[in-house]
């Protein structure tokens, strides 16, 4: 195409040259081309106003200023005696000079043919990349670049052990296949956000030495129909050059949600990928060496056909990892840095329930910033408990100074929150205390939670307390409600609503579980809510109920134990921060002090 170009360019601009030069010679533009004896017979006529010679190019212009051109002998000595006589002395020019005449049009022909075919490359560059538009876009990773192991990944054995038998496969096919075996085609990583699904994807393609193929679900979809689609099956095509291979797709319910749930119908952009993709998991030429893994932590949105056997059959559940995994999860990442000798994970570990692979994975990286700052050299265990309330709670902000009245408020409100916490039984031991705004709060109280994989009722309504214990503190030193309590009902009320709704722990409203179809905050996730307007009134009056036997619970508590809130407001003052053992040591002076009711 480039030659073709190249060649079509030279005839035209050849062509030009002709067209303005005219002939071997050349025409100037204007020029009307004559032969010889016409040319003598007007000068013999008398309308010839001058006469210029080049060589043997003759050029003439008439008495009305018209141009005539011919070509004369290679001898013209006869010629110019002959135009002498008739009174028309010739002018002579100097044949280098056509060359410059020449080149004031060649020239800026040239430049007008290289801005076209620059203008041409542009435009076939162009089309290459619409050409490559529905490229799969996934991420080789050779199977000799750096390796991600098991060793690699602690909190999941149980899902580790899952993945195993994939590694086996992808050492081994003929283990499997000459009995007649076959390997699922598709695992789904199921967990939530930070549980290390796309690390174990990376570790069974390391541990198999496999090539990896990694991209997103929102990768394959684009405004143009049809672009997903021819996406799914070259990302399959470039899958069985490299096979056995592993084919990781993460976040899959960008592509994978259910169909029919779209009023655009079945022509919907994602849907046709879907389509495509179902076919080549599973369709009429079955691909065995090609593993499909993909994550999600919606596995509940995604389409039947996708999880169907012979497709996604395969579910491994990631769930957050226990006391063992954090432990392990903290061992892996601090294997990087530094520690000092006193140091106690296990001690870090017991303080961070619900935290997820990567929530530890940034604590230990915010305790090393922490003992870089300082010049330390190595990570002490104030560094991980700094890195560990930052992760938590938020970073502080010491340049926002509060007011004297507010700093009490603050005190008195998380002190409420402690002292409920420290005399009601079913909550869960204080940590620590600080009056330290941290993020978008102006105090906190951290409790030490123990490991619970099921809750029940008695642990609930003194979670309800605790979150009530702010402000019912509030109002008992105060005699009137702030602000600084909003977050606390808003947590209050959706572990009520959870209560009644979800959790069937109403005894007005009975096991039932009204809010099959609510979603996490409590609203309606399809449609309307599956219970009726009755109903309704009922639960919100459950709730309300729930709330207010919470808040006296508070108040009672606080009313009881009115020394020990003040003193432990004013060591919140003077210190700002107090922890366990320092929270224990007021409250118990607080009480041995105060005079018997």
């Amino acid at each position: 195409m480039r030659q073709l170009w190249i060649l079509v360019s030279f005839l035209v601009l050849l062509g030009m040259v002709f067209s303005t030069l005219g002939g071997p010679f050349g025409k100037l533009q204007g020029t009307r081309r004559v032969e010889m004896p016409e040319l003598v017979a007007l000068v013999e006529k008398g309308e010839i106003e001058s006469v210029s010679m080049r060589g043997p190019a003759i050029t003439a212009t008439t008495k009305s200023g018209e141009r005539l051109s011919t070509l004369g002998p290679e001898r013209s000595d006869h010629y110019i005696a002959y135009f002498t006589e008739h009174g028309v002395v010739p002018s002579f020019q100097r044949t280098e000079e056509q060359w410059v005449q020449l080149a004031s049009v060649v020239l800026p022909t040239l430049l007008m043919a290289g801005i076209a075919f620059f203008v041409f490359r542009q435009m076939q560059a162009a089309n290459g990349r619409a050409m490559n538009f529905g490229k799969s876009r996934a991420r080789l990773q050779a199977a000799g670049g750096p390796r991600v192991t098991f060793a690699d990944v602690a909190g999941c054995d149980e899902a580790k052990q899952e993945l195993e038998e994939i590694v086996l496969f992808l050492k081994d096919p003929q283990r499997f296949t000459r009995l007649g075996g076959r390997v699922p085609k598709g695992l789904l990583l199921m967990g939530a956000p930070g549980s290390g699904k796309t690390l174990l994807a990376r570790a069974v393609a390391g541990e198999a030495g496999a090539p990896f193929f990694n991209l997103s679900g929102s990768e394959f979809v684009e405004m143009f129909v049809g672009v997903g689609a021819s996406r799914v099956r070259d990302l399959f095509e470039s899958a069985r050059r490299k096979a056995p291979c592993i084919i990781f797709i993460d976040e899959i319910d960008a592509i994978g949600r259910n169909r029919g749930a779209n009023v655009s119908g079945g022509h919907e952009e994602r849907e046709q990928t879907l389509n495509q993709l179902l076919v080549e998991m599973d369709g009429f030429e079955p691909h065995d060496a090609i593993i499909l893994v993909a994550a999600t932590n919606r596995p509940d949105v995604l389409d039947p056909a996708l999880l169907r056997p012979g497709r996604f059959d395969r579910r491994v559940v990631v769930p957050p990892p226990d006391l063992r995994g954090r432990i392990g999860i903290l061992r892996v990442h601090a294997a990087r840095s530094p520690l000092a000798p006193e140091v106690d994970l296990e001690r870090i570990a017991k303080g961070t329930p619900g935290f997820s692979g990567a929530d530890l994975a940034s604590l230990v990286n915010e305790a090393a910033l922490f003992a870089a700052r300082e010049g330390k050299p190595h990570i002490e265990q104030g560094d991980l408990d700094r890195a560990k309330d930052k992760v938590a709670m938020g970073a502080e902000r010491r340049s926002l100074l509060l007011t004297p009245e507010d700093r009490r408020r603050t005190a008195t409100h998380e002190a409420g929150h402690a002292i409920v916490a420290r005399f009601v039984p079913g909550c869960d031991p204080v940590n620590k205390i600080t009056i330290v705004p941290r993020g978008f709060a102006l105090g906190l109280t951290e409790s030490l939670p123990e490991e619970r994989f099921t809750e029940s009722r008695t642990f609930r309504l003194a979670m309800l307390a605790l979150l009530m214990g702010g402000r019912s503190a509030e109002e008992e030193v105060f005699g009137e409600q702030w602000t600084g309590a909003e977050n606390d009902l808003q947590r209050a009320t959706r572990l009520a609503r959870s209560m009644v709704l979800l959790a069937g722990m109403s005894e007005a409203l009975g096991p039932v579980a009204w809010g099959a179809m609510q979603d996490d905050s409590g609203g309606p996730r399809f449609g309307g809510p599956d219970y009726s307007a009755r109903t309704a009134e009922r639960i919100d009056d459950e709730v309300r109920r729930l709330l207010d036997e919470a808040h006296d619970r508070a108040r009672g508590v606080i009313r009881a134990h009115r020394a020990a809130l003040d003193a432990v407001v004013e060591a919140l003052l003077e210190t700002e921060t107090l922890d366990r053992e320092e929270f224990e040591r007021v409250v118990l002076a607080a009480e041995s002090a105060a005079p018997a009711p």
